[in-house]
């Protein structure tokens, strides 16, 4: 896509802190970072942003979304696959979770059956009303590829790749042919020249491991989720499940905050272990406030919090689950607070990073080089001996829960 904003004033971000403890200034020009230096040894002739008491981050992305359904877990009855009405919802939730950081979103549509392309119209819709604020792509996930039923599905499969889903979907589990329905995927994205993302519990080795043998080959990548049934298999199988979804190069994108529509398991897979055999791993949010789960958030940092607390995985390998990982899942550069590198960043108020993924509250996303969102929190104490005592924050100072001001 065209840099429509290799035209703005740079950008300086000041003081702000990452995540080996140095306290730098960031300038940004265009969609990149430009330079890198100590706090205090960078000017700009554009905008200078204080981002002194944050932490700066690349920005995370979001690897698994159901756009088509979020924001309808109250809703009474059948929900709306009306263009106009996905398209409004998409968009809210889009910018839901760009608000929390992600700057990328990966949507997973529901095609064919009585749905037809109606969502998938939708979503693209929201796509091009967020172009510049977030990056969306669509995926086509159909039920049934195979048989006499699975012929239509595989029609309007083709369909949607031609209308503008980016990334071919599906689900073999739901198929009665689950090996003949991967087969059917793999082979349009081979034709097409597009990646692949296949919803799996994952609780049958023998059939992961098909799968995984099947996409040995593919270019570019195969990436499966949610995978939760993995967690269910004896330590030996899961094992050797995880060294054949590593020698073929397959990417599980687990989902810690409740999983998706379809999915029989909730929960993740066993993470440590896949990132032991050398399994490549993304985390993402999955229901937003959907039938599925009605209290969901779409929050990156949430399902980061989550891998650290529950999945054992440290508060690095956490947050590069929902950032360098998911953003190698959908394809995209690799970002680093550095000279030359893509200017997709989080600043989140706190002093390091395990502290930011417990407290989360204040944030500022920067997208293709601009603030394209910010959120701001204020946490107040009546006046106490205790709150003076800590020097907590008292009449109205702003506050993301660090006990730090503006």
């Amino acid at each position: 896509m065209p840099d429509s904003h290799s035209g703005a004033p740079a950008l300086l971000l000041s003081g702000a802190r990452l995540a080996d403890g140095r306290t730098v200034d960031v300038r940004i020009g265009g969609t990149r970072i430009e330079a890198v230096g100590t706090a205090g040894s960078l000017t700009t002739r554009g905008t200078r942003l204080d981002l002194r008491g944050y932490l700066l981050l690349p920005a995370p992305a979001e690897p698994h979304a159901h756009a088509d359904t979020a924001l309808t877990g109250a809703a009474d009855g059948p929900v709306s696959c009306l263009p106009d009405d996905v398209r409004r919802r998409a968009t809210e939730a889009a910018l839901l979770q760009l608000s929390h950081g992600a700057t990328a979103l990966r949507a997973h549509v529901r095609v064919g059956d009585v749905r037809g392309l109606g969502s998938l119209e939708g979503v693209l819709g929201a796509r091009r009303s967020l172009r510049g604020l977030t990056e969306v792509t669509a995926v086509a996930v159909p039920r049934l590829l195979t048989g006499v039923a699975g012929a239509d599905g595989l029609a309007v499969l083709r369909d949607a790749v031609d209308m503008g889903a980016g990334v071919i979907g599906g689900c073999p589990d739901l198929d009665p042919d689950p090996a003949g329905h991967t087969e059917a995927v793999l082979d349009l994205a081979a034709a097409r020249g597009l990646p692949v993302d296949l919803h799996t519990d994952g609780d049958d080795p023998a059939r992961l491991a098909r799968l995984a043998a099947m996409a040995g080959g593919l270019r570019p990548g195969l990436c499966l989720g949610p995978c939760a049934g993995l967690s269910r298999l004896p330590g030996t199988e899961a094992a050797r499940a995880a060294d054949r979804l590593a020698a073929a190069a397959v990417t599980v994108v687990c989902l810690p905050q409740g999983g998706c529509s379809g999915s029989r398991h909730r929960g993740s897979p066993p993470v440590r272990l896949l990132r032991a055999a050398g399994v490549r791993v993304a985390a993402g949010s999955g229901a937003l406030r959907d039938r599925a789960n009605p209290v969901g958030r779409g929050d990156p940092l949430e399902a980061a919090y989550l891998l650290a607390s529950q999945g054992g995985l440290g508060p690095e390998h956490a947050y590069e689950a929902v950032s360098t990982g998911a953003r190698a899942a959908l394809g995209l550069p690799r970002v680093r607070v550095e000279a030359g590198f893509p200017a997709e960043l989080l600043a989140v108020r706190g002093d390091g990073l395990a502290g930011v993924l417990s407290l989360a509250y204040s944030r500022i996303v920067v997208h293709r080089g601009r603030v394209v969102a910010r959120t701001s929190a204020v946490r107040e104490y009546c006046d106490s001996e205790a709150a003076a005592a800590l020097d907590l924050p008292r009449q109205g100072r702003a506050d993301s829960g660090t006990g730090a001001g503006p």
